[in-house]
């Protein structure tokens, strides 16, 4: 499959939105299914556009899409002064295994490389997702453990893994 990775335009925040809470959804990724809090924010491509958005396609459809924050951007959850961030890769389903949440990521690390005074990427990641955390090592990032951190004050155990890559 050939695809292509882009800016995000208006026209494609919705399947992209679509794409990206599916692959939450399908993969039990959302402890509270269909009534999770996160699953707005995850359809909600607009608002990830204050940051920049990334968008795979394939024959002019999406296929997939991640969140770039750059150094001091808006969106950030962990990022400190000096890192950007990635945030909500998703591919849909019937794309994956085709390399395009690795160009996804490695679209995000050109970008990084290219913001001025950004010196590593970060993200956060759930402890199932471990197809992810192979790829995000195969790229070069490594676990932050001291940065492990949980977005909700209850329940406790929804902690995010924390990955870094240091440019």
């Amino acid at each position: 499959m050939d695809f292509r990775i882009d800016p995000a335009r208006p026209a494609h925040h919705a399947v992209l939105g679509e794409i990206t809470a599916r692959a939450y959804l399908d993969d039990g990724l959302l402890d509270f299914g269909e009534s999770d809090a996160c699953l707005a924010e995850l359809r909600d491509v607009a608002r990830r556009a204050a940051a920049e958005v990334l968008v795979a396609t394939a024959d002019d459809d999406v296929v997939g899409g991640v969140t770039f924050v750059p150094s001091g951007g808006p969106m950030a959850d962990i990022a400190r002064p000096g890192e950007a961030e990635l945030r909500m890769l998703a591919v849909a389903r019937a794309a994956r295994g085709r390399g395009i949440g690795e160009a996804l990521v490695r679209a995000c690390v050109d970008r990084a490389r290219a913001t001025p005074g950004c010196r590593g990427i970060v993200l956060s990641t759930q402890r199932t997702m471990r197809s992810a955390h192979r790829l995000y090592e195969r790229v070069g990032f490594v676990r932050t453990p001291k940065r492990d951190w949980n977005p909700l004050p209850e329940p406790d155990d929804i902690t995010l893994l924390t990955y870094a890559l240091t440019l």
